[in-house]
């Protein structure tokens, strides 16, 4: 069945959310669609995600919603009804990914192997990547490309942006990144989960200390949620020094135009550390709720505050090593680990390193 001896005519993609993990599957579909020039590609993914990846040409997206259950289900197969997939790369290893995945004909379905089947994600599939170590998510991903016969894996992205998205961001950054001038520090301050999240009043001292050391422009932006409309308030207020606040006034891809002419990105585990991966911004990712070598920006992990082993140590009696590879610490006070001399040393580095 694998490795095929000859390029499918039609794969279908299945990875519905979230953003950050949609972002690492796009090398895998670049890596694919270099190999096979011929080939279709339809990517199922979820309403929010495809906001971003519909940008990607050459790809049909169908979009689900999982508020919509089985009506979506039923809408699903209706939309890929007389259809039959040559394969199947069935990335999402949830219950809810697999109801999905049960409704998409392929010849091939091609899913995780037994140790990173979770959910039961092996019942949906007949094909299994091989099995990897405690590996980033991303590096995960690749084991889909080996498995099909492609082991030239290709690290690209290039999504390309509307003109309007573009022009959103020069006006707030009219400096192209790296000219010289000082740049602009983009603070995305919230995960969707509350737990990842680290105080405000720490980001307003970081970004109190970007401007008054190394003249730096700051930018809070993130999504309309009233945790983070909450997040940007109490930051705004503690900082003494002009923070100009974007949080719930951009698209995605005027985000993603942001964060490409940015000098750095600031954020906890959350989507917009993988988007500015994907534009080649360095991201100092906070991490002490879930391990960054699993789950950090894939270009910057150097960058990141890794303070896992500290929060393994304090809520698990434990060391990373021990613990499950995919383990989260998603307790309350969890990020309060990370302090704030840390992140400003590494703010620091990281400019001067650039210089």
């Amino acid at each position: 069945m694998l490795p095929l001896d000859k390029p499918p005519e039609h794969v279908c993609l299945l990875r519905l959310s979230a953003i950050g993990d949609t972002c690492n599957v796009v090398p895998v579909l670049r890596t694919l669609q270099r190999a096979w020039p011929t080939t279709r590609f339809t990517w199922i993914i979820g309403r929010i995600e495809a906001r971003l990846m519909s940008l990607i040409p050459e790809v049909e997206f169908i979009t689900v919603d999982k508020r919509d259950g089985l009506a979506g289900l039923r809408a699903l197969r209706r939309t890929l009804g007389g259809r039959r997939f040559d394969v199947l790369l069935h990335l999402q290893s949830s219950l809810r990914a697999s109801a999905v995945a049960a409704v998409i004909p392929a010849r091939i379905k091609l899913g995780f192997d037994r140790e990173r089947s979770r959910e039961m994600q092996w019942l949906f599939t007949n094909a299994r990547i091989a099995t990897g170590g405690r590996e980033h998510v991303l590096d995960g991903f690749r084991g889909f490309t080996r498995a099909l016969g492609v082991p030239d894996f290709e690290l690209r992205w290039d999504l390309p942006l509307p003109e309007s998205a573009l022009a959103y961001a020069r006006a707030l950054i009219p400096e192209e990144r790296g000219d010289g001038r000082p740049g602009t520090l983009v603070i995305s301050a919230c995960s969707s989960h509350a737990a990842r999240n680290w105080l405000p009043e720490r980001y307003a001292a970081v970004a109190s200390h970007a401007v008054r050391h190394h003249g730096l422009r700051v930018i809070l932006a993130g999504g309309p949620a009233p945790i983070e409309r909450a997040m940007a308030d109490a930051i705004v207020r503690a900082c003494p020094e002009p923070i100009r606040d974007q949080v719930g006034k951009d698209t995605l891809p005027e985000l993603l135009a942001l964060l490409a002419r940015a000098r750095v990105l600031l954020a906890p585990d959350t989507g917009p550390a993988h988007m500015a991966t994907m534009v080649g911004t360095q991201v100092i990712g906070l991490y002490a709720a879930t391990n960054p070598a699993r789950s950090g920006p894939y270009l910057s992990r150097e960058w990141c505050i890794d303070a896992y082993a500290r929060a393994a140590q304090k809520f698990a009696d434990s060391t990373p090593d021990r613990l499950s590879w995919t383990r989260k610490l998603e307790m309350p006070g969890v990020m309060t680990l990370i302090e704030t001399d840390e992140v400003c040393a590494k703010l620091d580095a990281l400019l001067a390193a650039a210089c």
